[in-house]
């Protein structure tokens, strides 16, 4: 009996991560085509730059970055069927995991919004830092209603001053908001530097990729499940962006 529980969740598990990698695999291989066929265009909408560090000077096209987030995003639309499509049959539906999923679909589109619309607009760095903090509310929320958990594990240092946990309260949450404007920023500040922007996003991501699959053998093995639904279709994508990034 034991053995049966092991193997159905373990087939639970992989199923849904094998799947995600062959699909993504499809879409670095999309991208890769789809690229250098609609490059062209941008160069015709005045959204390139000149390679400050050869010495010659064709134009190179810029916002590609709207390749592969479209390309992830078609990925991650169409996979979703996939770790929800047998509890429809079932029953015992997990709304709350695919209102996780869907609400960090939805603050990735506002990041790709964000993006794309700095490479049009030229946005002023006050806008760069309100916009990533509007588009984490969504993921905000969610968590707000599933966990509402605000307390921190001190660190060893002031342990003795603070004890083990404190309950920070709103300022978690106003921290988890200053972390995403953050995060993008620290990505996009690096625009412009061949392969360095995209090459530093691909080593984190990597990086998560080996933690999420070691941390599959322990107890949070979902929460570690679900980062690698987003973390091997990015992968993907910005590879195939890193090959003409370089």
């Amino acid at each position: 009996m034991a053995a049966d529980v092991n193997t159905e969740q373990s087939a639970k598990m992989w199923i849904p991560i094998i799947i995600n990698f062959i699909m993504s695999i499809g879409a670095y291989c999309i991208t890769v085509k789809v690229i250098p066929s609609i490059k062209d265009k941008f160069i015709k909408a005045n959204l390139f730059g000149i390679d400050m560090s050869k010495t010659t000077s064709d134009k190179i096209p810029e916002a590609l970055g709207m390749v592969t987030g479209c390309t992830f995003l078609i990925t991650m639309f169409l996979f979703i069927p996939v770790p929800f499509g047998k509890s429809l049959w079932e029953g015992g539906f997990p709304h709350n995991e695919f209102v996780e999923l869907i609400a960090a679909l939805l603050s990735i589109c506002c990041m790709l919004l964000l993006g794309f619309a700095d490479d049009v607009l030229d946005l002023l760095w006050r806008h760069k830092l309100l916009l990533p903090t509007i588009a984490s509310l969504p993921l905000l929320m969610v968590y707000y209603v599933n966990f509402n958990s605000t307390t921190i594990i001190v660190p060893k240092p002031f342990s003795e001053y603070l004890g083990l946990s404190i309950d920070i309260g709103i300022l978690y949450y106003i921290y988890m908001g200053m972390l995403a404007v953050f995060c993008t920023n620290a990505i996009n500040i690096l625009a412009g530097v061949n392969g360095l922007e995209a090459g530093q996003s691909i080593i984190i991501a990597i990086s998560i990729i080996i933690f999420n699959l070691i941390e599959l053998s322990g107890n949070l093995w979902k929460a570690h499940q679900f980062s690698l639904y987003f973390m091997l279709p990015y992968t993907a994508t910005t590879l195939a962006l890193l090959k003409y990034n370089w």
